[in-house]
């Protein structure tokens, strides 16, 4: 940094870099190399999206400036006269002139980009062929950009809308916020079409918004229109406009990105702009929201498969195996087929150790990490995580990859061989057999993996591996492998794993053949509880955090076993001291309002009822998910916790009926029926626990409202309601009671934002349709009703509250129990 040039590889490339300590961005102190880092650390996420495309430049060579002094920025599209020799490239031919633009295919030429301050990357919705030709559009964008008066809030409003009509014509969406004032909307193409024929789309759309919603969106640039609205820019989809690229960082005061977000955060309240740490700190944890559409490749073209791995490696600082660029777009350079396909398993002693697990499939080797090792038995599943696509050549690495290179460390082949794929579903399923070496890690005999896709374990790239049930048939002489005592435990605190799911049921699900114990069914948040340091981490259901939502709970940091990782609900008790979600969603509603005072006034208390990791007599980690249902209760009792905001209810012996009579008497719910030597297994709907309850709770999705009259004229009479069955969205009717003046208002708001045209039912009778008001199926709710009627409609419904901790998919009808229709009958 104290030197004004000098020499740097990049990906095999020699760059000249200078002034690197020059600050760009004077309001935060920002370096030309940290511009220069950061475009490296992104570049795995960035390039798929820049790569062979003619890339316009925005140069700021002295810096970004104050507000008082901007700094002078350079619009640049020709390349360079001092540009590297090795920078791909390519001419495109306007009507009056051509011009030569570099193509962003690789991290050398990002870093080139940021040594002539280049900050902003802008590029076409087209990709060139590989005949060095463009090509038809492989995405459409909308630039939603807020007039004055108007800000991000309204554009994530206004993205919401685009969401549902782009979804209406079978385009999945991504959203963008721009890192300058508003957000870019993105949706894949199959390149079927020209950029005219899709500008005219995009027209089209813009245009009808307008029409829909001439208070919040204008289609036209005059800016006298604009006030108070935002501005659905269309134009960026002619072949000759560019946007800035997604993660490129802009010429702002601050450093902030073109940065792709989850569409939780758009729905979300407080959306900000994203400045380059945030981002990274994203990648890090896993968050890339536009990986799907990076994944689709150009038009005809197969995505480059070994581009993530050449972006994390420089050839010159690691003995991996680095294959070149391929010299044609979409096209894998060190990725031609084997004449038998085979797997390598590495032994991986990086910053945790690992077992590297890789299949060869389409000419590369697929891989994932195995924190404990491949299963050797069956019944056992491990956790895979899926890491990007190594080339063949991998397959006979050994060594040291160095200190500071990605995944540094010691590798060893552990077992290498054949390989046969059995089953491919690409993203969520294989099943290959491998046939290793004698002295092999796999015993010398064939072994049937199967790896499944499972996201909801806590990340997109999670699965399961484990071995089959039906296994090969072996040379006997070969014997059972011996086990492998080199594998250490996962703390499963670090990444605390979905909670396991009860099935619906009724009392003749609980077989007399087994041992059965039976807890009461609480009426509260699901929530997965970790403790890391003394601080307690909260996850709902579907991974959600609610740490937040629920501090009163944060002392129990201090009091439950650290690295533990246990199982309950989080509830809200009454006088009596009975659970009670009326007064749960009060003090929900009460903390995201951040009125302290009226939430702290409400009793909440973290029953706990599972333990799925405890430290072992030696003070580390000890993953009991493997264990009986029996044995976990015993080790969890064995904490004897006593505290206001945390218990231990008590489990029940004996019959059903016992169990039903004793919840009836306490007032509760139901109960939850549990094999006694039931495994644990995460994010699993399983039948060994089986879930009753006395009276209907039916879960059901919000898809349009009533308007209301008199007192209701500000919110509305009734909600709709509808519940998914064998042919999508089924009508389930609708209720008008059971809702606080407070709930009234804060459910009109949230509707308010999901509007739509149409029902997302289809068999909403007419008659109820008449003033109805439709929203998207987004949300879900709980009623109490009487029963369901032969017609599939709810009888006699009542509000019960929002249930934010599931989503629509989880939702479906309730069974009902003979014996306790009859008991709440009498």
């Amino acid at each position: 940094m104290a030197r004004k040039e000098q020499t740097a590889k990049v990906a095999g490339h020699e760059l000249k870099v200078s002034n690197l300590d020059k600050i760009l961005y004077p309001q935060t102190g920002t370096t030309k190399g940290e511009v220069m880092d950061y475009f490296q650390q992104v570049a795995p996420a960035l390039l798929p999206h820049a790569a062979w495309r003619p890339a316009t430049r925005k140069r700021w060579v002295d810096g970004v400036g104050t507000a008082e002094e901007p700094g002078k920025v350079f619009f640049r599209k020709d390349l360079e006269d001092s540009a590297p020799s090795w920078i791909p490239r390519a001419r495109l031919r306007h009507k009056t002139h051509s011009n030569t633009y570099p193509l962003v295919n690789d991290e050398a030429v990002l870093a080139w980009i940021a040594q002539v301050a280049a900050l902003e990357i802008h590029v076409p919705q087209w990709r060139f062929d590989s005949a060095l030709e463009p090509s038809n559009p492989d995405r459409l964008v909308l630039d939603l950009d807020p007039g004055p008066g108007a800000g991000l809030e309204q554009c994530a409003e206004v993205a919401l809308i685009c969401r549902e009509i782009l979804e209406g014509m079978d385009l999945r969406s991504f959203p963008v916020t721009s890192g300058s004032k508003g957000i870019h909307l993105y949706a894949g193409l199959d390149g079927k079409y020209s950029s005219d024929q899709i500008s005219e789309v995009a027209k089209e759309l813009a245009t009808s918004l307008q029409r829909d919603h001439p208070q919040l969106v204008v289609a036209s640039m005059k800016r006298s229109l604009r006030e108070n609205k935002v501005l659905v820019d269309w134009s960026q989809n002619n072949a000759a406009k560019t946007t800035v690229c997604p993660y490129s960082l802009r010429g702002r005061s601050r450093p902030t990105v073109a940065a792709p977000r989850t569409w939780r955060e758009i729905e979300a309240s407080g959306l900000r702009q994203l400045e380059f740490q945030d981002v990274l700190d994203r990648l890090e944890d896993g968050i890339d929201p536009l990986a799907p559409l990076a994944a689709l490749g150009a038009p005809g073209q197969e995505p480059d498969r070994l581009a993530v791995y050449r972006s994390k490696r420089d050839a010159s600082q690691t003995p991996e195996p680095v294959p070149g660029q391929s010299t044609q777009p979409g096209q894998a350079a060190g990725s031609q087929k084997s004449s038998a396909p085979g797997f390598v398993i590495q032994e991986h002693h990086a910053r945790r150790l690992h077992w590297d697990f890789r299949l060869e499939h389409e000419g590369v080797l697929v891989s994932w990490a195995v924190p404990k090792g491949p299963p050797m038995e069956t019944g056992v599943q491990r956790l895979a995580v899926m890491t990007e696509d190594h080339p063949l050549s991998y397959a006979s690495f050994e060594g040291r990859i160095p200190k500071g290179q990605y995944g540094a460390g010691e590798v060893s082949i552990w077992d290498t061989g054949t390989c046969t794929i059995e089953k491919w579903r690409e993203g969520k399923e294989a099943i290959a057999i491998l046939q290793g070496k004698p002295s092999g890690g796999l015993g010398g005999i064939p072994r049937r993996f199967v790896l499944i896709h499972a996201p909801s374990m806590g990340g997109k790239d999670n699965w399961l591996l484990q071995l089959a049930k039906d296994q090969p048939a072996a040379d006997s002489a070969s014997g059972p492998p011996e086990p492998d005592h080199r594998k250490p435990t996962e703390d499963l605190s670090l990444r605390p794993p979905r909670p396991m799911l009860a099935a619906n049921g009724t009392a003749t699900d609980i077989s007399s053949t087994q041992d059965w114990s039976f807890e009461m069914k609480w009426d509260g948040y699901r929530a997965i509880g970790a403790v890391q340091d003394g601080i307690l981490s909260l996850l709902s259901r579907n991974g959600h955090e609610l740490t937040a939502v629920f501090p009163d709970l944060a002392e129990l940091g201090s009091l439950l076993p650290d690295r533990s990782v246990l199982d309950g609900e989080i509830v809200a008790l009454d006088e009596a001291g009975r659970p009670d979600f009326s007064l749960l969603q009060r003090y929900v509603a009460a903390m995201r309002k951040k009125q302290t005072r009226q939430a702290r006034a409400i009793s909440i208390q973290y029953l706990l009822f599972d333990a799925l990791q405890l430290p072992s007599a030696s003070g580390e980690p000890e993953d009991l998910t493997a264990l009986p249902y029996a044995e976990r209760r015993r080790r969890l009792e064995s904490m004897d916790l006593d505290h206001p905001r945390a218990k231990i209810p008590p489990a029940y012996d004996g019959t059903v009926a016992d169990a039903v009579q004793i919840s009836q008497e306490l007032g509760l719910e139901g109960i939850v029926a549990k094999e006694c030597a039931s495994l644990y297994e995460p994010g699993q709907r399983s039948g060994s626990w089986i879930k009753l309850k006395h009276e209907i709770h039916q879960e059901a999705i919000v898809i349009g409202w009533r308007e209301g009259s008199g007192a209701r004229a500000s919110s509305f009479a009734s909600l709709l309601l509808a519940v998914p069955g064998r042919e999508g969205l089924s009508y389930a009717g609708r209720v008008g009671t059971g809702f606080s003046d407070a709930q009234l208002a804060e459910i009109s708001s949230r509707l308010e934002k999901l509007q739509r045209k149409t029902p997302a039912a289809k068999d909403v009778p007419a008659s109820h349709q008449k003033d109805a008001r439709w929203v998207s199926p987004k949300l879900v709710g709980e009623v109490r009703c009487s029963e369901v009627t032969s017609a599939g409609l709810l009888r006699h419904p009542v509000w019960r509250g929002w249930r934010d901790d599931k989503d629509p998919q989880e939702v479906g009808w309730e069974p009902m129990d003979p014996a306790l229709a009859e008991n709440r009958k009498n």
